[in-house]
């Protein structure tokens, strides 16, 4: 199932000590063109707003650096929270972008709002305006579509009448969301949390064909480190972790450290207990037995793709992960025009009816 499944890549633009900010940004470009010599189907950046360890704020502004530096692979964000802005500018932007690449990208949406009440103020958005994140995506695609009717004689130039593929990110109640407009939906992760799975088969179930898609079609996002050894492939996930776990500790998400550092650090009860967490769970592991992960993970979640991310200090050691992946995915194709999906109905889940069983 792995030779015929689609492999993209998500990259968050996180920041690392001891570097620029905006060495991340460059960072991400230079990525994206690793991936697209490796042959991923897709390059897609984040929106953060004011977090440290995250430089990627304006993903369309990224988006377009990374089309600009390459020239085949599908380029897209994962995703714009469109709770955070308007339907008519995202419109807008995704209308130069689609304009000046034609025909190599994609709009991912997110219902997400800010990460603290400080950056949700500031960005003039709270936490009602997600609930209205049904409504506010069916006048973004009328906006494209130009059917939009809220705001007669008014049109989004010059995205009406593109094609602009959409997707819909969710963790699990977004798979309601997009089933009910007929769009892709992009859910994570690869963890093999029942609710992920509980959520696919909603999706499926009550997924509405449309003029955008005509049958369900998943993309399965989550971390996946690949290395030579199976300690090299941990130390991989060591630096998120431990981000992830000093957030929850300390309210700030730092940037990247290195993961020898970080192995020395002595951490207290709560702060041990989830950097564990973190570094559970994930795909992880020599080539062999990540091949042999995502093929049950694949089997039992029915993705048409997988979106693979990776967050470490080691840019090197990222880049060999990637390429890793490549030799086991064998990624097929770089658009739709030059490779049409091998799953043009859409999978159903394999035998396995529990959680995907692919914990490291």
């Amino acid at each position: 199932m792995i030779a015929s499944t689609r492999f993209s890549v998500l990259d968050r633009s996180r920041t690392r000590e001891g570097h620029e900010t905006a060495e991340a940004l460059r960072d991400t470009v230079q990525l994206a063109r690793e991936a697209e010599a490796l042959g991923f189907h897709r390059f897609w950046v984040s929106e953060h707003h004011g977090v440290p360890g995250v430089a990627g704020s304006a993903p369309t502004v990224l988006a377009a650096a990374v089309a600009a530096a390459t020239s085949t692979i599908r380029v897209g964000t994962g995703g714009v929270m469109l709770p955070n802005h308007r339907p008519l500018v995202v419109a807008e932007q995704f209308g130069v972008l689609a304009s000046l690449f034609p025909g190599r990208i994609d709009m991912g949406l997110g219902r997400s709002v800010g990460f603290t009440d400080g950056v949700r103020r500031a960005l003039g958005h709270g936490k009602e305006d997600a609930e209205d994140f049904p409504g506010r995506l069916a006048e973004l695609l009328g906006w494209i579509d130009g059917t939009q009717q809220a705001h007669p004689g008014v049109h989004a130039r010059p995205a009406e009448g593109l094609r602009i593929p959409a997707y819909v990110l969710a963790i699990g109640e977004g798979a309601a969301v997009a089933a009910a407009a007929g769009l892709p939906l992009v859910i994570g992760d690869l963890r093999g949390r029942d609710t992920v799975l509980r959520a696919i088969e909603v999706y499926r179930r009550d997924f509405r064909p449309s003029a955008r898609a005509e049958h369900p079609e998943v993309i399965v996002a989550g971390t996946v480190a690949v290395a030579g050894t199976e300690e090299a492939a941990r130390r991989l996930l060591v630096p998120e972790a431990w981000a992830m776990a000093y957030s929850r500790t300390h309210g700030d998400f730092p940037p990247l450290a290195p993961a020898e550092r970080i192995e020395t650090l002595t951490m207290t009860a709560k702060e041990r207990s989830l950097y564990e967490q973190g570094l559970a769970g994930h795909i992880r592991g020599t080539e062999d037995r990540v091949a042999a992960r995502l093929e049950r993970a694949i089997e039992e979640t029915g993705a048409d793709e997988v979106l693979v991310t990776n967050s470490t200090y080691d840019r090197e050691a990222l880049v060999d992960s990637l390429r890793r992946l490549a030799r086991i995915a064998r990624p097929q194709g770089r658009s739709d025009e030059r490779c049409p999906s091998p799953h043009p109905v859409g999978r159903t889940a394999g035998p396995h009816p529990a959680a995907t069983g692919v914990d490291a």
